[in-house]
């Protein structure tokens, strides 16, 4: 039996509506935190509040933007609005990544270069990380609008094929970043894996705060690797698929590409709840805001565990 295509467009709205409310509300969550908590001000979490943000513009930007473009009908300028939307969806896929890269780096530091960490990562230092992957997020964006995309009369559907090579795309935006975050996680296990047996062999009473601080590292930075690897499972469906376009000479349907897509957004939905459940001091942060004894009190000093 046909589905009517107006139940199928308000079903689109619907969905798309409920996933740029739960996206804005986490990541919204997340940046308040970061921001109120004076307890939470530190480089690592300055970078997981920007990478929140590109989050968030994925609820506020990208979503409304799907659902103007639910219907199927040909409509004034719906090819600009296509555009706008692919920009934004590569440079905010592309920010996510590059913020991942920044915070691989910081735990590299942080796990294996301990001594080094505070001179190496401060604040001026994640600050001109957060300018580059933006800086280099947004020109993505800008240079993918100003090619176009590869239908140039109006379709049944808001395609996402680029008219860039897609494979040279996917390794510069994905593939090589990705591969070098990987490579980082895996010398930081290494690292973190010797840094666990020398902790169990030291039997000193006076090695209790270090023994402490190993301990936080390792767990903020399996968090954090966690993040990562969501993402990763996110994304790599669509860059893959991409990348296989031209080999079969663009027969994959314009609706699994939307399909996958869709799966790497929803990544943006996912890591403020991965922050909550790893996380105490954000599960206690969501806590007070949820509550709103944010408003009863002065909470801005709060220790958070």
């Amino acid at each position: 039996m046909a589905i009517n295509p107006t139940v199928i467009s308000v079903l689109l709205c619907m969905f798309y509506s409920c996933l740029s409310i739960v996206i804005s509300c986490g990541n919204i969550l997340v940046i308040t935190s970061i921001f109120y908590f004076k307890q939470l001000h530190t480089p690592t979490n300055y970078l997981i509040l920007s990478l929140a943000v590109a989050d968030l513009f994925v609820g506020i930007l990208i979503c409304p933007f799907s659902m103007s473009l639910t219907e199927a009908s040909c409509w004034y300028d719906e090819r600009i609005l296509c555009k706008i939307r692919g920009s934004f969806d590569l440079a905010l896929s592309n920010s996510s990544i590059l913020h991942l890269c920044c915070i691989s780096v910081d735990r590299y530091y942080a796990v294996c270069q301990p001594l080094r960490y505070s001179a190496k990562i401060n604040n001026n230092a994640v600050a001109i990380m957060i300018l580059v992957s933006w800086s280099l997020s947004v020109l993505i964006g800008i240079c993918v609008m100003i090619i176009g995309f590869q239908n140039d009369k109006c379709t049944e559907s808001c395609s996402f094929d680029v008219q860039i090579a897609p494979t040279f795309g996917c390794i510069l935006s994905f593939y090589f970043p990705a591969g070098v975050m990987l490579c980082i996680y895996l010398k930081i296990l290494q690292v973190a894996q010797s840094q666990a047996h020398i902790i169990q062999k030291t039997t000193c009473p006076g090695t209790k705060t270090a023994i402490t601080l190993s301990k936080t590292e390792t767990k903020a930075t399996k968090t954090l690797a966690i993040v990562m690897g969501v993402f990763l499972i996110c994304w790599t469906p669509f860059f893959l698929c991409l990348t296989f376009q031209p080999v079969t000479k663009y027969a994959i349907p314009a609706s699994a590409i939307e399909t996958l897509s869709w799966l790497g957004r929803s990544n943006s939905m996912i890591n403020p709840f991965v922050y909550a459940w790893f996380y105490s001091w954000f599960r206690t942060a969501f806590r007070i805001l949820i509550s709103g004894k944010l408003y009863k009190g002065y909470c801005r000093n709060s220790k958070l565990n």
